[in-house]
């Protein structure tokens, strides 16, 4: 069966956003043939972004018909021309549409401080052919310095019937979401209620998106939207409801997974598990500061078997530790248990950190909340693309 949801098209074109060339695909369309019930989360970041800032008015008002999308210039502190600017954006969209400009998100991601070309965006929305399965052009044209598109479709069998979802998004650097320069776009043919979609969403961020780090940044630009059109005629309920958000949840943890593999300059992923919290806000704490240690992500990526950065991580996270109980786990080998540093084999550590995935695993000893993040190691290409990425 297709993982391409009924009534959704999509495509992309060049504008030259960034640069005036038409070099990349770099805008791109995603349209419902219908109004759909919309939900999202943003950026955190007390410097937001003019597209989250218009989205989210166009989301409270009601039914949102497309998402329009650039790359290249974030449109983040650009005054209060910025704001005219992603209003002129998604009314550009909407003429190609037919519908409200309030029926259309827009979001873009790119360089911070620059005024966005709309001219040159509003008449490449123009050339897009829209297409019911053209999700990985546009997934392209969301790139920054990602080195490959993010698209993936998923189907879910339900009691009432299936439902299609597919999930679009980009990440490779300021990666550190706190949402509720990342962007993801999950579209679904089930019929949804609003109340349901807003939960759904908030619950499959802080599952996915908000459990990953590339380099502790968080962008002015932050979006996840979820767009449910009722295409299918399949309205989830009771258990089917529960199997639709799992379905949601786990392809936003995909996505999140494809991201932080992608992020900038990155050899290595580790996922970090965190249990014995003495709740699960505080599992998720822990495992946040240590994904985002620099020490720990250093020791990593030069295969360093040095396990305290691990530990010291945790204690200073704000979560409670009792170290006494407290044990780190690299893959199976346990370094140090129930308070104590257990003798251990630091060649086979040095092979663990030298895999491409990396597990660890923290017990802090103080109850049964647990959680789980994914970071990445921190490499001398980090620094060179972020030493580099205006010029």
């Amino acid at each position: 069966m297709t993982a391409e949801p009924i009534g959704f098209r999509v495509g992309a074109a060049m504008a030259g956003v960034k640069t005036g060339k038409r070099e990349r695909l770099d805008v791109a369309l995603v349209v419902s043939d219908r109004p759909c019930t919309a939900a999202g989360v943003f950026t955190t970041n007390q410097v937001i972004a003019a597209p989250c800032i218009v989205t989210r008015r166009h989301l409270e008002r009601g039914a949102i018909r497309a998402i329009a999308v650039n790359s290249g210039i974030a449109n983040a502190c650009t005054g209060d021309q910025g704001e005219k600017d992603a209003i002129a954006m998604a009314e550009a969209a909407a003429k190609v549409v037919g519908c409200s400009p309030y029926e259309v998100a827009v979001a873009s991601t790119g360089v911070i401080g620059w005024p966005l070309p709309v001219d040159r965006i509003a008449k490449a929305f123009g050339e897009i052919e829209l297409r019911e399965n053209n999700w990985n052009e546009a997934a392209r044209a969301m790139m920054t310095t990602d080195t490959k598109p993010k698209s993936i479709g998923v189907t879910l069998d339900l009691g009432a019937g299936v439902v299609r979802l597919h999930g679009i998004a980009k990440g490779a650097g300021m990666i550190h979401p706190n949402m509720a320069t990342l962007l993801a776009f999950v579209m679904t043919d089930a019929e949804i209620e609003a109340a349901d979609l807003r939960r759904i969403v908030a619950a499959a961020a802080d599952a996915s998106f908000n459990a990953i780090s590339v380099d502790g940044d968080t962008s002015t630009n932050d979006t996840l939207l979820l767009l449910a059109n009722g295409a299918s005629g399949v309205r989830p309920r009771e258990s089917d409801l529960v199997t639709f958000e799992s379905g949601v949840r786990g392809l936003c943890e995909m996505l999140a997974g494809a991201i932080v593999a992608d992020g900038e300059g990155v050899t290595r992923v580790f996922e970090v598990k965190v249990s014995g919290a003495v709740s699960d806000a505080d599992a998720r704490l822990a495992a946040r500061t240590i994904t985002t240690s620099n020490l720990v992500k250093t020791a990593i990526h030069g295969a360093d078997p040095n396990w305290g950065r691990i530990l010291a991580a945790a204690g200073r996270s704000g979560a409670k530790v009792d170290q006494s109980r407290a044990t780190v786990r690299i893959a199976d080998i346990a370094v140090f248990e129930r308070g104590k540093p257990r003798a251990f084999d630091a060649d086979a550590v040095r092979l663990v950190f030298s895999q491409k995935d990396v597990a660890i695993g923290v017990d802090l000893g103080v109850g049964h909340g647990h959680a789980r993040a994914w970071g990445t190691d921190l490499s001398e290409e980090y620094v060179r693309i972020n030493a580099e990425y205006t010029t």
